[in-house]
């Protein structure tokens, strides 16, 4: 049972993350066709951006406390980027400089929601697993 709620955690977390994901796409979009202007965006996107990171390092740590070591392994990489940018202060998107950014920012964004799709698949699939294991 403490597995399956471990599963349970661990998708609510990814779909949480996947959501703060759809959220600055959406953000990006909107600026894209005009919707909004860039400081409004920008504000939206910065806003949401650390407890982005906050949330994949707390799954990342979830998966490591449970002994879901295939699980860490693949959510690794995203970690490692996510601390890495942090790190280089490259996470915030600058409002002067957001339409030059804006095709980067959203190959970057939907590079990690197809990341996320297949670490939900993961997720389900092992949450399925322990449930039929039990």
């Amino acid at each position: 049972m403490g597995d399956l709620l471990s599963w349970l955690f661990s998708f609510f977390l990814l779909v949480s993350v996947l959501g703060t994901i759809l959220y600055q796409l959406m953000c990006l979009a909107d600026l894209e066709h005009d919707y909004v202007n860039p400081y409004d965006s920008a504000t939206r996107i910065n806003r949401i951006v650390v407890p982005e990171f906050a949330l994949q390092g707390a799954l990342c740590f979830l998966h490591l406390v449970t002994g879901h070591w295939l699980m860490f392994l693949i959510c690794l990489p995203y970690l490692y980027y996510n601390v890495q940018v942090y790190t280089d202060r490259c996470h915030l998107v600058h409002v002067t400089e957001i339409f030059n950014q804006l095709p980067w920012e959203k190959k970057i964004r939907l590079y990690k929601l197809g990341y996320l799709v297949i670490l939900l698949a993961f997720s389900i699939f092992w949450m399925v697993w322990s449930i039929v294991d039990e």
